[in-house]
């Protein structure tokens, strides 16, 4: 859990406490012979900073400069040479391998639209020259260049220099985090799309986690409940109660999954409407089971579903579909449930829930309920993660065999005519 204490930050008060502010004057970029222009022209300061990527030369005096302008949350050597070598990041910095006097660090969310302003830091020697405003927009540029959507980040609320800078810069506050940095202080969060489109995210699906490895169907089923009824009394309880009602029992390794049948089962049982989509009848993933007669336990338990839907007013398409289907569920109201392919987020070649929390014409918005730490993320990092639509397509096939199956959750008519 190389990064599990690290946090997003911000250097902007000097050593001595004193709160500073960025000047909004010329700042010059030179980079592969191109110079750019940054902020507004200033009467007297011409300075000319040259950004790189950083390499593992840098580490030592990415180290010094770290412990200079931050006294906790501090990034350590091996996780710089992690963010330099490994981790799906851009970290640019300003300076010699000798002295380096400014960085910037985005992280990038494999698969999907999303990337995350990690942290930010400037020698307090080289501070109220506008460095601020370029590391800043140096990262957007990094987002939209990996053609993400927003860019998030993290901050103190006692930070007033830097949430200045940032709604300056068009960020704005969607949350707070209790106990999020290392002191227990609270962390404010903040995003800007630095990608620009039509219509706005509709945000009305609250977000919960799963709390162990094989509890992801649930965790989603219990999102799209809670949407459509905030009063439901979700906990971990809940959670498990879900997957005993939803689980195949067996899957080709550890505790079974939750099947698309059970999943719409559990959520029929409690009041809702339902819809299921998926593309075939027959219970799912047996051919990784090894044991006989574990495989007649999945397919014993696969037709008492079956049987069970028949006998509900559950509407089943047995049929390929598109994420455009599972787009116009959501429209008509529906909180789509969809079994995903994880390897585009993580390598992991798993079958995996999710819940798309909104969608327009060209993004999915999803809430993933892994949060996994050991990946470097965060609750802020598993709510509405926007996704190309085109690269949700390819998404929501599993395994050779192109499983697809989705579960979508509606009010009762009756209900929805009431509220």
């Amino acid at each position: 859990m190389l990064l599990a204490n690290f946090r997003s930050k911000i250097a902007l008060r000097s050593p001595s406490g004193v709160d500073w502010h960025v000047t909004r004057n010329t700042l010059l970029l030179e980079t592969n012979n191109e110079t750019l222009t940054m902020a507004d022209p200033g009467p007297d300061v011409k300075q000319t900073v040259a950004l790189r990527a950083a390499n593992l030369d840098d580490v030592q005096a990415l180290n010094r400069l770290e412990k200079q302008c931050f006294a906790t949350d501090r990034i350590s050597r091996r996780q710089f040479r992690w963010m330099i070598s490994k981790a799906n990041a851009q970290l640019l910095v300003a300076g010699s391998s000798e002295h380096i006097f400014a960085y910037v660090l985005v992280l990038f969310h494999r698969g999907t639209s999303l990337a995350r302003l990690y942290s930010i830091a400037i020698d307090p020697e080289h501070r109220g020259q506008g460095l601020a405003d370029l590391l800043i927009q140096k990262a957007e540029e990094a987002a939209r260049e990996q053609h993400c959507v927003y860019l998030r980040l993290e901050v103190n609320p006692d930070n007033a220099p830097a949430i200045r800078l940032y709604r300056r810069h068009g960020y704005y506050e969607f949350g707070r985090i209790v106990d999020y940095y290392d002191d227990h202080s609270d962390a404010l969060r903040f995003e800007k799309r630095v990608y620009s489109l039509d219509q706005n995210v509709n945000r009305r699906v609250p977000f919960y986690a799963q709390t162990t490895d094989f509890t992801c169907g649930p965790a989603s089923l219990i999102m799209a409940m809670l949407a459509i009824n905030p009063n439901l009394n979700a906990d971990k309880r809940m959670e498990f109660q879900l997957w005993r009602e939803a689980t195949t029992i067996f899957m080709m390794s550890g505790h079974g999954g939750c099947s698309a049948q059970g999943l719409a089962l559990a959520a029929w049982l409690r009041g809702f409407r339902v819809k299921l989509f998926t593309n075939q009848k027959e219970a799912m993933f047996t051919e990784g089971v090894r044991s006989q007669a574990k495989k007649d336990i999945i397919e014993l338990v696969h037709a008492d579903f079956m049987a069970q839907i028949e006998a509900s007013d559950i509407e089943a398409f047995y049929k390929p579909f598109r994420v455009d289907t599972l787009i116009q569920q959501w429209k008509l109201g529906g909180i789509p449930l969809v079994l995903i392919s994880s390897y585009r987020f993580n390598w992991s070649k798993t079958p995996h829930w999710v819940v798309i929390a909104a969608a327009d014409d060209k993004f999915v918005y999803l809430h993933d309920p892994e949060v996994d730490e050991e990946e470097h993320r965060t609750t802020a990092d598993c709510i509405y993660m926007p996704v190309r639509i085109e690269e949700f397509e390819r998404m929501i096939h599993f395994g050779q065999a192109r499983v697809q199956s989705a579960v979508v959750v509606f009010a009762r008519q009756e209900e929805s005519s009431q509220s």
